[in-house]
């Protein structure tokens, strides 16, 4: 039999020859990917840990301002029962914050009226809007006052519309607030950067009332349950339009 002698030298070189190579592009990519991932995975830790302290926060925000209103309450029932022990009657402050709601259309509406209920962001009607109590406000609520239902709203009312119909304007878009993040965008730089801090701002007439307010779409009510007495009479008079003061509680109840 013949012997086959074979040449290890030769096997080795041919196996070398044989191994796949990764082409180098591939490898740049495959680099490039891993960074990518590595830079996702520290941002999102960064942002973890963000909103972590950011709810924090919040947290005790809320708590300040729920004892701030429990503390105003309790003040209110103390001054009365003071003013009753010594035969007196407590006269509360003056409202600063209404609530103004659209209740008629815009037939055989004088120039002037559908001015007034343009400045007050009133174009439908159910629409609602927070509007601050002064001296020009309330001129403008008397001209339109046909075409509106307003009176002070209280602090679930506020809550209450902001939560469940409350709509952000931004960059002219309306756009429901899902987010705390959507707030801080906008009003971050005056302080609001969460729902509780947008609603003590409005319920309290802060220094930023106006662009919190701004930042608000006009809220989109429903009919009212039961409907209306009737529209073309006072409310004092047995109708639906002007002051109800702290009756709108019970209109927003029913169209919101």
């Amino acid at each position: 039999r013949d012997l086959l002698f074979y040449d290890r030298s030769s096997m080795s070189e041919e196996g070398e020859k044989k191994l796949p190579t990764v082409p180098e592009t591939l490898l740049k990519r495959r680099k490039k990917l891993d960074d990518v991932r590595k830079a996702r995975a520290f941002a999102r830790q960064a942002t973890k840990k963000l909103r972590k302290a950011q709810r924090k926060v919040i947290f005790k925000r809320a708590e300040q301002y729920v004892k701030e209103y429990r503390l105003k309450e309790k003040d209110e029932v103390r001054l009365k029962r003071e003013a009753r022990r010594h035969g007196n009657f407590y006269v509360p402050d003056e409202p600063k914050l209404a609530f103004v709601i659209r209740i008629k259309g815009i037939n055989g509406v004088s120039p002037k009226v559908r001015k007034v209920l343009q400045l007050l962001r009133l174009r439908q009607i159910n629409n609602g809007v927070f509007v601050k109590i002064n001296k020009a406000s309330v001129h403008m609520l008397r001209i339109a006052e046909p075409y509106i239902a307003w009176g002070y709203p209280n602090l679930k009312s506020v809550r209450e519309l902001i939560y469940k119909r409350g709509y952000a304007k931004v960059d002219r878009r309306r756009i429901p607030i899902t987010e705390n993040s959507i707030i801080e965008a906008s009003l971050g730089k005056y302080g609001i950067i969460c729902m509780e801090d947008l609603i003590h701002e409005v319920f309290t007439v802060g220094p930023h009332f106006k662009e919190a307010n701004n930042f608000l779409w006009p809220f989109k009510l429903s009919n009212a349950r039961g409907g209306y007495r009737q529209k073309t009479r006072h409310f004092i008079e047995g109708g639906d339009h002007g002051n109800r003061e702290n009756l709108i509680n019970r209109l927003v109840r029913r169209m919101n």
